[in-house]
């Protein structure tokens, strides 16, 4: 398969944990038809999942990782992995994951994944 961008990758990637996600399918199923970014991202997040909700859950004020929407979710746990491994700078994660909300969610939503990440990255700059 051709390798993706990192932004069709993120893309892919969050297919793939959104139908985990719902019908419990673990990501790497369609493994062929995925760039290796796309499927060691979403397998990697698959992995770290309770972790990761963990993390959203602390920084979240009103909302546990579990009453979050599936693309919410998902969204803040590729952008969460990539900050933690030092993939991209956290700007780059933040626009993409405000991006992938907004398109594939809700304004809402958009805003709740930037006021979350946001206030991880204050955490861990004080």
């Amino acid at each position: 398969m051709k390798p993706e961008g990192r932004k069709q990758a993120r893309r892919s990637a969050l297919f793939e944990l959104y139908r985990w996600d719902l019908a419990g399918q673990p990501p790497g199923l369609r493994a062929e038809d995925l760039d290796g970014y796309a499927r060691d991202l979403a397998e990697a997040v698959a992995v770290e999942a309770e972790a990761l909700d963990r993390r959203i859950s602390a920084a979240s004020d009103e909302w546990t990782a579990d009453r979050l929407g599936t693309v919410e979710r998902n969204v803040l746990r590729i952008a969460l992995h990539e900050l933690a491994g030092g993939l991209v700078p956290a700007e780059v994660a933040i626009d993409e994951a405000v991006r992938l909300s907004k398109r594939y969610a809700s304004d809402d939503a958009a805003r709740l994944v930037n006021g979350i990440l946001g206030r991880i990255l204050r955490e861990q700059a004080a």
